[in-house]
């Protein structure tokens, strides 16, 4: 059960894997994507097409009885979840003769929720990780199977924590799911210590607020790199920041304080930040001695 592309080399792998025998893949219906609004698949399910894996697709697979009905058909041992974006009842996590096992991109029991590898980069944290866990009712509370830290760099995205999340969980969801029909793994329940939650991002916290210190900006830049993006305005013009360099200048927060062949630099609440690559409202990605070349400071 998953849905976007961080999932998918985990069903490649275990597709692949000669100890493991997919029977499905449940999936978020298509939706609309483009200019055009046309209607475009998950990257899950055009691999499982590709490979003959039967599809379902449930808006809410709560309440699609007829697909609960066809899932316990397939008496499936386990269920496995990375991302999948749909919170399962009881009903449904009583079908596998074993678990349902989540992947979840944090070391738990912290950053709980939606936007585990965005708040551990905006919060300015020096490693993360994923773990698989037993899935239950509450919000990734279940017991801990395994776990792997992954280190963050002063320079990681986002993105590069999404890929690099993508390439390590799919052995570690082999080994969980081998390691408890053997019972070479046991379990252990999540401290209730150092338990935080990692909200959704709200609208409001992408917009850059140049009191801030230029370290926590940006972490803020790496931490929504490409999407969603930190942005600023500029003659009511909206600027999104792709990539930026701390510095020690000072100034007025939010006042350009000199401009250069490598960027802008931006005086902060605390230090100062280099703009590096920015993405101009109704222009493509470019440097930001380019968009200020065309500018009057």
């Amino acid at each position: 059960m998953g849905t976007p592309k961080i999932a998918l080399k985990s069903l490649e792998y275990l597709y692949n894997s000669e100890k493991i025998n997919v029977l499905a893949v449940v999936t978020q219906p298509d939706k609309p994507s483009g200019r055009g609004q046309k209607l475009t698949m998950s990257p899950i399910k055009e691999f499982a097409i590709s490979n003959n894996i039967p599809v379902f697709q449930p808006k809410s697979l709560r309440k699609s009885p007829e697909i609960i009905e066809e899932l316990k058909k397939l008496k499936p041992d386990f269920f496995v979840t990375f991302a999948f974006g749909q919170i399962l009842s009881q009903e449904v996590l009583d079908i596998p003769k074993y678990e349902t096992i989540n992947l979840h991109a944090s070391l738990l029991p912290k950053y709980r929720g939606a936007n585990p590898i965005q708040r551990a980069i905006i919060n300015g944290d020096k490693e993360t990780g994923i773990c698989t866990m037993i899935t239950e009712l509450g919000l990734d509370c279940g017991d801990v199977c395994m776990r792997e830290v992954i280190g963050i760099g002063d320079e990681t995205t986002c993105c590069d924590l999404f890929e690099e999340i993508s390439e390590k969980s799919p052995e570690l969801i082999e080994q969980t799911l081998i390691g408890i029909v053997e019972n070479s793994i046991k379990p252990q329940k999540q401290c209730e210590d150092g338990v935080c939650f990692a909200n959704k991002l709200e609208k409001e916290e992408t917009c850059i607020d140049w009191t801030k210190d230029a370290v926590s900006i940006n972490n803020l830049i790496r931490g929504i790199y490409k999407f969603p993006c930190a942005y600023f305005k500029y003659n009511d013009k909206i600027v999104k920041v792709l990539r930026a360099k701390v510095l020690s200048g000072c100034g007025k927060p939010g006042e350009f304080i000199c401009k250069n062949k490598d960027g802008i630099e931006v005086a902060c609440g605390s230090g100062s930040l280099l703009l590096v690559t920015v993405k101009p409202e109704g222009k493509g990605e470019m440097s930001a001695s380019a968009w200020a070349n065309g500018l009057k400071f």
